[in-house]
C-alpha cells in the first residue's frame, strides 16, 4: 500500500486511548468473518465507514448482493474515532465561493444536500434503533477575536436564508447566562440544524442495519489488490477473492494511493486529535460556567471543537498535527492540553484521560465528491468530506448507491460533487505542504 502518512497513523496505537472504545466494549461488538476463498457478489464496498456502511444498506435494501470488505472492523476508521458533529458542512470553501466558483444554482443544490445530509441520518437512528446518545440542538459557532463578532451576525443572515431556519445570535455579555462563559468568546451564532452523537455507536448500528438487511460484512479483510476483469472486478485480499460486477470505494483518509491507481493523490489526509475529561460534577461545571450541551467550534483556521456530553464529559478536539509518531501524538496531545486549559482554566485540574487521533480527509479543490470513478467501468466513490463525515458521508454513500444501481436519483448529488477530485502536487509526498500551510493559519488566526 502507498500511503502518505507513517505506519503509525493506520496502526491501533492512535485509538488506544480513545473513549468511544470504552462506551462500546469489545467483547459487546458482533464478531464478523474475514473474506476466505471465492466470493462473487453485484456489488463489491471497499471501506466499513459511514459512507461504505450506508451504501451497502441502501444496496441490500434494494435486494442487490453486497459485500463489505474492511481492512480492520466497520467503524474503525474516521468513523468511530470523530467528534461526533453531525451537523452541515462538507466543504471547506466558504458558501460565497461555492457560489462564485460553481455558481449560484448548483451551490445551492449543494446547500439542500447538506440539510438533508443531517436528515438521512437522523432518519436512519429512528428506523434502525440505533441508541447513539444523541444531544445539542443545532451547532455553534463561537468568535474567538472580537473582530469576528461582525461575521457571526452576516453568517447567521445567510444562514437563516440558505437553510430556512432562524438563527441565534449571542453577544459577549449573553454568553454566561447561555451556560458558554469563558473569557476566550466574543459572541456565537448557533444555527438550528444538526446534533451531537456517539460516532461509534452510530457505525456499528449501520453495520448491524446493513447486516440485517442482507449485506455480507467482511472485518479483517483489507484490499491489497484491485483489478478490472472481463465482466467487473477483482478484488484480493490476504485469504480471499471477491469478484463483483460494480465496485464502490469508501476508503476516505484512510485509502491508498494505488488501490486502485484511479486514487493516487486525490486525497490528502489530516490529523484531527481529541480529548475527552472525567465525568465532571456540577459544581465544577458551575465554577467554570460551561453547562451547556450544545456542539461548539470557533472561528480558527486550526479550529477546535467541543461539546459537553450528557454524561458531563467535555470533549475537545482540535487539528494541527502534521506526523503520525509517538513524539508528536505526545507533543499534540500537551498542545490540547494546554488549549483546554486556556480556553476553560476553571478546568485546569480536570484530568482528561483520553487522548486519540485520526485520518480525515481533503480534496484539492475543498469540495467532497461522490460519484463515478473516471477512466473506470462500473466503478464509483466517494470521499474528502473535510471533518463533516458523519453527515456528508452517510448522504455520499446514500447516493453512490443510487448511481451503482443505476436507479434515479432521489437526491440528486450536486455537480460539484460529482466531479472528480484533481491531484495534489507532490504526489505521495503531497503531506510536505501541510507545515506551510499549517503556519499560515496560525498566523492568520493570530491577527
Amino acid at each position: 500500500m502507498l500511503r502518505p502518512y507513517e505506519e503509525m497513523a493506520y496502526g491501533p496505537r492512535p485509538i488506544e486511548a480513545s473513549y468511544w472504545r470504552e462506551t462500546v466494549p469489545v467483547a459487546e461488538r458482533p464478531r464478523w468473518p474475514e473474506c476466505e476463498g471465492e466470493i462473487r457478489c453485484d456489488f463489491a464496498v471497499v471501506g466499513g465507514g459511514y459512507t461504505g456502511l450506508s451504501a451497502a444498506l441502501d444496496l441490500a435494501d434494494a435486494g442487490a448482493d453486497v459485500v463489505v470488505l474492511e481492512a480492520e472492523t466497520p467503524g474503525w476508521g474516521a468513523s468511530g474515532r470523530n467528534g461526533g458533529f453531525c451537523c452541515i458542512g462538507g466543504a471547506k470553501l466558504s458558501p460565497a465561493a461555492l457560489e462564485r466558483r460553481y455558481g449560484a444554482e448548483d451551490a445551492a443544490r449543494f446547500f439542500t444536500a447538506e440539510k438533508l445530509a443531517v436528515e438521512l441520518v437522523a432518519e436512519r437512528l429512528e428506523r434502525h434503533g440505533i441508541a447513539a446518545d444523541v444531544h445539542s440542538k443545532g451547532e455553534t459557532l463561537l468568535a474567538h477575536r472580537a473582530s469576528d463578532v461582525r461575521g457571526l451576525e452576516a453568517e447567521a443572515r445567510e444562514a437563516s436564508a440558505r437553510f430556512g431556519v432562524r438563527c441565534e445570535v449571542l453577544g459577549r455579555g449573553d454568553l454566561a447566562a447561555h451556560g458558554m462563559a469563558s473569557e476566550e468568546f466574543h459572541g456565537a451564532v448557533t444555527t438550528p440544524i444538526g446534533f451531537a452523537l456517539n460516532p461509534l455507536k452510530y457505525a456499528l448500528g449501520l453495520a448491524r442495519a446493513a447486516g440485517e438487511a442482507g449485506a455480507r460484512i467482511f472485518a479483517a479483510s483489507p484490499a491489497q489488490a484491485i483489478a478490472e476483469e472481463s465482466g467487473g472486478w477483482r478484488i484480493k485480499t490476504p485469504r480471499g477473492v471477491v469478484r463483483a460486477a460494480k465496485l464502490l470505494m469508501a476508503t476516505n483518509g484512510y485509502g491508498s494511493d494505488d488501490i486502485p491507481n484511479w486514487m493516487a493523490g486525490r486525497f490528502l489526509p489530516v490529523q484531527t486529535n481529541i480529548l475527552v475529561t472525567r465525568e465532571m460534577t456540577e459544581a465544577e461545571l458551575a465554577e467554570q460556567g460551561w453547562t451547556s450541551n450544545q456542539m461548539c467550534y470557533d472561528t480558527r483556521h486550526l479550529l477546535h471543537y467541543f461539546r459537553l456530553m450528557p454524561n458531563r464529559r467535555m470533549l475537545f478536539g482540535l487539528r494541527g498535527a502534521m506526523r503520525a509518531t509517538e513524539a508528536a501524538h505526545a507533543e499534540v496531545r500537551a498542545m490540547a492540553r494546554a488549549d483546554f486549559e486556556r480556553i476553560f482554566p476553571a478546568w485546569r485540574k480536570v484530568e482528561t484521560p483520553y487522548f486519540w487521533s485520526g485520518l480525515v480527509a481533503l480534496s484539492r479543490d475543498l469540495t467532497p465528491f461522490a460519484g463515478p470513478l473516471e477512466g473506470l467501468g462500473n466503478a464509483f466513490g466517494a470521499m474528502c468530506y473535510h471533518g463533516n463525515g458523519v453527515a456528508m458521508g452517510s448522504y455520499a454513500g446514500a447516493r453512490l448507491a443510487d448511481l451503482a444501481l443505476g436507479r434515479p436519483q432521489r437526491q440528486p448529488l450536486p455537480d460539484l460533487m460529482r466531479r472528480p477530485p484533481p491531484r495534489f502536487p507532490f504526489g505521495r509526498h503531497r503531506r510536505a505542504i501541510l507545515p506551510l500551510t499549517y503556519r499560515w493559519y496560525r498566523l492568520l488566526d493570530r491577527i
